[in-house]
């Protein structure tokens, strides 16, 4: 865990936590829960690092990020589990392959100003569809509504705890922060959100790694920021929330919490092994939040949010959109028979859509489009 012990300023340890997670990344194995790899190298074109023991039996493809590893171990743990006998008990057979996103590489801009959610998995699906790896695996907020063709989301693993995290060394809530402070966030959906609540307080783009952001919140760049919870959880980072936020609070990202797995549709070898791993109510809630994502065209350009639960024998969801400003906010919520998950999510979004009307998204694409604070990297006001 990075967060070992929360001082009366709980983010001291950040400086001491980058430097830690630094070091690991030097050998690709910061997560890994077994011993360290023993080879670590580059493939074609330097575009992907290439972690590995042996010669691989399937090949993992992912961003490079520590909760991207994170990720990426938990699936070859899994995977080993299931197949100890084709991957071994440690999944030795399972290579890593680390692929540079444009998301990660462009840092200083908002990802509504620089393209969205395909920013984060655009050269994963090169790598897939040119056969350098035989899956990916990605956070499933960050994928986009549509697929390349030939591809699929074969798999959801086991959600984790979807709710957003707010992270303040003086603060423990939105309401709480005075006229004029600053919050990091580079999600127009928590901005809407955030404030719709206090709109006192002003948004800066704050974009990098879990650990970059929490430093930035040490240095005192901002006053706050947010964080999805599932992310700090897979890290051991979890004790660096200050408050957990109810979905009252702060409606989550559409598959907020969820680990998808992408794969090549005619692969029917690694298809095998990758339905092996599938966690039907996820995917299930998932598919019903992406519908509703679907009907709206949504994606990191819009203040989205939606969650899907499945309670007894019905699945229940709730749908936002907000104005960038949180002025104007649109709910819809369905309950019904698991089995119509995807009528569910749509009809929730084509209600939106008819309440809110055609003009209030027009509007809202000419404000993703000359959104100044985009390009501004955060700063905060002198006291």
């Amino acid at each position: 865990a990075v967060c070992m012990a929360r001082a009366s300023n709980p983010l001291t340890m950040y400086r001491f936590a980058v430097l830690v997670v630094a070091v690991g990344l030097t050998t690709v194995d910061a997560f890994s829960p077994g011993a360290a790899l023993p080879a670590v190298g580059r493939v074609a074109r330097g575009r992907a690092a290439v972690c590995m023991a042996m010669d691989p039996v399937i090949r993992l493809g992912t961003r490079g990020s520590p909760l991207a590893l994170a990720q990426a171990y938990e699936t070859r743990k899994r995977l080993a589990a299931a197949f100890p006998e084709d991957f071994g008990e440690d999944g030795a057979g399972v290579q890593i392959n680390i692929i540079n996103t444009s998301g990660d590489m462009k840092l200083d801009k908002a990802l509504s100003e620089i393209g969205g959610k395909g920013l984060f998995t655009k050269e994963l699906d090169v790598a897939l569809l040119g056969n350098e790896v035989d899956f990916c695996v990605h956070s499933m907020k960050d994928v986009p509504t549509f697929l390349p063709p030939n591809t699929h989301l074969e798999t959801m693993l086991p959600r984790e705890d979807s709710r957003d995290a707010f992270i303040s060394p003086k603060y423990k809530t939105i309401e709480e922060l005075p006229a004029g402070s600053v919050i990091g966030s580079a999600s127009l959906r928590r901005q809407a959100q955030i404030l719709a609540k206090n709109p006192g307080v002003s948004c800066v783009n704050f974009r990098g790694n879990v650990q970059t952001r929490l430093r930035k919140l040490d240095d005192g760049v901002v006053d706050a920021t947010m964080l999805a919870i599932a992310g700090l959880n897979r890290m051991g980072m979890q004790d660096c929330a200050t408050t957990v936020l109810s979905y009252d609070q702060m409606l989550p990202a559409v598959a907020q919490g969820a680990i998808g797995i992408q794969v090549r549709s005619d692969d029917t070898r690694t298809i095998k092994y990758i339905a092996a791993l599938n966690h039907a109510d996820t995917k299930t809630c998932v598919s019903c939040e992406r519908s509703f994502l679907a009907e709206l065209d949504g994606s990191c350009k819009t203040p989205i949010a939606g969650q899907a639960e499945i309670i007894g024998e019905e699945i229940h969801f709730r749908g936002l959109v907000s104005s960038p400003d949180g002025k104007q906010n649109f709910h819809a919520s369905r309950v019904g028979p698991v089995a119509d998950f995807m009528k569910i999510g749509r009809e929730a979004g084509l209600e939106i859509r008819k309440e809110a009307g055609e003009q209030f998204f027009a509007d809202l694409m000419v404000y993703v489009q000359n959104i100044q604070a985009a390009n501004e990297k955060p700063t905060k006001s002198a006291a």
